[in-house]
């Protein structure tokens, strides 16, 4: 009886979050006409789901909802592709989470934590400045508007600042909190990377489109849905202990 009222809410919890997935990655989008793609922030919700619920939710949630939103937002071609990669990528995240690793010194934790906050605040930093500098056309809200809600002109020192910002937040909650926050990091940066690899291979080998033009989109999605998801993930885990994998 008991394991029939988890299936029923794990059930019950992958469709809220497939459904949450899909207005995220909607809500807010940037063209790339390059890969016919377009940037979004649906990777917080699939971290989120995968790192609070686990593989099974992460992936049912990031398959699916991720794919809704490819169909709704008029991009079908990528639709198949994103079921695989965005499940493959939730599922990734949710296992690696649940994963104890071996327990190291705490100043081992702490220097894994720093070096990877580093990493991320320099990948943020370098995508921003290179591809998100300059005029930016923005498209907010469903269905898309035909012109842009906002133009505006981005300085390439905004992303030193708020690379700057990453790399110093993640170091000092590293520092602070628990020494193995570096791996609950390290889970979305694996899952992330398996979605740039997934989406790079399918454009190049199936749509036949400048696949690199993608590469440094995919990379900002991820370090974006790690910043987002995470402090949101330990806020939950702090009101809600229970959510905690044991």
């Amino acid at each position: 009886m008991k394991s029939k009222s988890v299936k029923t809410l794990n059930l019950a919890l992958s469709a809220v979050f497939a459904a949450l997935v899909c207005v995220a990655t909607m809500i807010f989008t940037v063209y790339v006409p390059l890969t016919r793609g377009f940037f979004n922030i649906g990777e917080t919700m699939v971290y989120t789901s995968a790192l609070l619920f686990g593989p099974y939710v992460g992936a049912f949630a990031g398959g699916v909802g991720s794919m809704l939103a490819d169909l709704l937002l008029g991009y079908p071609h990528y639709a198949p592709a994103t079921l695989v990669i965005k499940a493959l990528e939730g599922f990734i995240v949710g296992s690696l989470s649940r994963i104890k690793p071996k327990r190291g010194s705490a100043s081992s934790w702490k220097i894994a934590t720093v070096i990877i906050g580093i990493l991320a605040g320099f990948l943020l930093a370098f995508v921003g400045a290179t591809l998100y500098s300059g005029r930016i056309e923005l498209y907010l809200g469903y269905p898309p508007p035909e012109k842009p809600n906002l133009v505006m002109y981005i300085s390439p020192y905004l992303w030193y600042t708020l690379g700057a910002i990453i790399t110093i937040a993640t170091s000092c909650v590293g520092l602070i909190f628990e020494a193995e926050f570096g791996w609950i990091i390290l889970c979305v940066l694996v899952g992330g990377s398996e979605m740039v690899l997934g989406y790079f291979l399918y454009e190049q080998l199936i749509l036949g489109v400048v696949a690199i033009a993608e590469i440094p989109i995919n990379i900002m999605q991820m370090i974006v849905g790690l910043i987002v998801s995470i402090p949101l993930v330990r806020a939950l885990w702090r009101i809600i202990p229970q959510f905690k994998p044991t």
